[in-house]
């Protein structure tokens, strides 16, 4: 056991690869780190608080050669992989519809809990556990049953749970001439509406809450769906098997997820996947780019959110477009020395 992960990636030349699954205001720098220090790394989701994290991921990766893989898992698995393959294989024929499902939140609070004694240094380093997010006096409320999660501070709206599937709708769509992405605010208590220039319209689909429309698209969480002129196909979790249009189109199944795996060379296992990828060195399936382009889009819909207004993003530049405003909230102050 170590108290201070910087002892442990400099002692441990023989830990070849890590896996972050610390809290969320961690995991960017705790997989930088890890990088820099010679590291493969497997990191939970999501990868990063802010774009500006994210790119730094990405550029670290890069800079030192590191393989790295975002826990988007259901990027391997079967049922999710045949939804994402009959859009992306033209199964479905043109797609002109895609659903992500975002869990969206009620708000996030900002204001400090109620200070407490904090807890003996060697039980709980509490400057330690914050980390590069602002400093606040210690209350059990944080640490206990995962209580930063609702804290503005130390997590994301969107983000938390679009990071699952945002990565799952954009491996079935063709990317190559979506360049920009509008985001429409209609209000919190609504689906937020996107429209790619590609042409497809992505729905972030909010599926909990009693103000919630119930979910028309999947059962159980952490769906897709992806709508076709020729059908349509969806996943979740909790599945015998894929939804779709038609019995027809499951007809392939085995077919569908046999070709993907002779395409791609990669095991319906996203663990698996990364372990290979270290033997081989190439990028996995969940690899920075992945990870960077499905996390802009969940962080540029909290932004919009947080705003409320709708906004334009570039998704090349990684910015907003005409809106200086937003554009000052693609990246958070990290406290130092926890600094990247």
């Amino acid at each position: 056991m170590y108290g201070d992960m910087r002892q442990l990636l400099a002692e441990r030349t023989d830990v070849d690869a890590v896996l972050i699954a610390t809290g969320d205001r961690w995991h960017a720098l705790a997989s930088v780190m890890a990088m820099r220090a010679g590291k493969d790394v497997y990191c939970e989701k999501p990868a990063c608080l802010t774009m500006a994290q994210g790119q730094m991921v990405v550029e670290t990766a890069r800079r030192y050669g590191r393989v790295y893989q975002t826990g988007a898992q259901r990027l391997s698995e079967p049922n999710h992989v045949f939804a994402i393959e009959m859009a992306r294989s033209g199964r479905l024929g043109p797609i002109h519809t895609a659903y992500a499902d975002i869990r969206w939140r009620d708000g996030m609070q900002r204001t400090w809990l109620p200070t407490e004694p904090e807890p003996p240094k060697d039980e709980l380093d509490w400057d330690g556990w914050l980390g590069p997010c602002p400093w606040r006096p210690y209350n059990a409320g944080y640490v206990n049953n995962g209580g930063w999660y609702h804290h503005y501070d130390f997590a994301t709206d969107v983000a938390m749970w679009g990071a699952h599937t945002v990565a799952q709708v954009l491996a079935g769509l063709d990317m190559t001439n979506a360049f920009l992405i509008e985001f429409d605010y209609d209000g919190p208590d609504v689906t937020m509406v996107t429209r790619l220039s590609n042409g497809v319209k992505l729905v972030l689909f909010r599926s909990a809450g009693a103000v919630f429309e119930p979910c028309k698209f999947w059962h159980g969480s952490c769906g897709e769906r992806f709508d076709g002129a020729d059908g349509w196909a969806a996943a979740a979790d909790g599945y015998s098997g894929p939804d779709v249009s038609s019995p027809a189109l499951l007809r392939e199944y085995k077919k569908v997820l046999a070709e993907y795996t002779a395409r791609t060379q990669r095991p319906l296992n996203h663990v698996r996947d990364f372990f290979d990828c270290i033997r081989s060195r190439r990028p996995t399936v969940a690899n920075p780019e992945v990870m960077y382009r499905s996390m802009n889009i969940c962080l540029a819909a909290d932004i919009c959110e947080q705003l409320k207004r709708n906004l334009k993003f570039d998704l090349r530049k990684a910015e907003f477009v005409g809106d200086p405003e937003a554009n000052r909230m693609r990246s958070r102050a990290m406290r130092a020395p926890w600094q990247m």
